[in-house]
């Protein structure tokens, strides 16, 4: 109980307001250092894999305390068809990750542009949009500068898909100060300016999740900033939220705090998107490598949800040099280590 009552205080100060939810329960040491820190200025675009980056995240709230991106799960109820859910994403195969997930900071006063929304106009935010010259495309750069076949690849031909490649092409843009995320699927330049299939704009400082049945940039509905796994994270040696994870066949179905699904199976075995899993308590992270401890010890805490179809039991991570390859560590996780979750009786979802 005096846990929870530290989290109250800090996280929002009102005890009533959480108390009289048992699913609420935050880390209070989380918000203090987060409000303790000094956020450096910001006067133009920083790349998300520098030192200047680093400083500005670790002082940057994602979302409110009483957010599901940041609520604590070590102690949720074990859903009662978990086993059952993980055979059906393979209990026998092993945890991934894709250093995917790249993004760009930028200073409050960032130009706005048009954005060109051709997929999912009706299921967009509408723009313009703060978009940096030096915005980073899914996999950029640590994906191209490790291939010697693309070290001479350069961010425009990846911008311009020079290299044909398709796929998701997910973007991310973050508003420090205004605490604003813009986030793109399937962007492109062109010589007529910036495309997308669609756009998804959250408020950092709100819990308002997409509307009801509207996807985002991830077939979950889900924002994919706050999912990330990040270098300062990992050198500072805790990661403080929840992750996001793809599997190859999901339900048709959604559970909070998704708001899409992209499947047309009924089978009730299959995950939802925003399906919460978590590793298993007594899993020992002893023997890992400081970076992958610190991720195992974040999704026995704070878990993963399904956010997209994709490749099975695969996290995403920043596409960052400086973070070490950590393939064949997590591949020592099982998918039968992972037990799927659901809010206690009583949880009020955030408003």
């Amino acid at each position: 109980m005096i846990r929870w009552l530290l989290v109250l205080v800090v996280g929002c100060g009102s005890v009533g307001a959480f108390a009289a939810d048992p699913g609420v329960k935050t880390d209070p040491a989380r918000l203090a250092r987060i409000r303790a820190a000094t956020m450096p200025a910001i006067k133009a675009p920083v790349p998300f894999n520098t030192p200047e980056a680093d400083a500005i995240c670790s002082a940057l709230e994602v979302f409110p305390p009483d957010n599901p991106w940041n609520l604590l799960v070590d102690e949720w109820p074990v859903h009662p068809s978990s086993k059952a859910i993980v055979a059906s994403i393979g209990a026998n195969k092993p945890l991934r990750y894709n250093p995917d997930m790249g993004f760009v900071l930028v200073p409050p006063g960032q130009k706005k542009v048009d954005v060109k929304l051709v997929s999912y106009p009706d299921e967009s935010d509408k723009g313009p949009f703060p978009v940096p010259d030096v915005i980073p495309i899914e996999g950029w750069p640590a994906n191209y500068k490790r291939n010697p076949k693309h070290a001479a690849v350069t961010l425009d031909d990846i911008q311009r898909d020079k290299l044909k490649e398709d796929g998701d092409r997910h973007a991310v843009v973050v508003d420090p100060v205004g605490r604003k995320l813009y986030e793109f699927y399937q962007i492109k330049k062109t010589d007529a300016g910036w495309q997308a299939a669609c756009s998804a704009v959250f408020d950092l400082k709100s819990n308002k999740l997409r509307p009801d049945g509207w996807t985002s940039t991830d077939a979950a509905g889900l924002p994919i900033f706050p999912s990330i796994i990040r270098y300062d994270e990992l050198k500072r040696g805790k990661i403080e939220h929840a992750l996001r994870f793809t599997v190859v066949k999901s339900r048709k179905a959604y559970a909070y705090p998704a708001t899409h699904f992209a499947s047309r199976l009924t089978d009730t075995n299959l995950p939802r998107m925003g399906e919460r899993l978590r590793l298993r308590k007594d899993f020992d992270t002893s023997g890992f490598s400081p970076e992958v401890k610190t991720v195992l010890e974040a999704l026995k805490t704070y878990g993963m949800f399904v956010a997209d179809n994709g490749l099975d039991w695969a996290l995403s991570c920043a596409p960052d040099e400086r973070i070490p390859i950590i393939h064949e560590e997590l591949r020592k996780v099982k998918g039968s280590d992972f037990e799927v979750v659901t809010p206690p009786p009583g949880y009020r979802p955030a408003k």
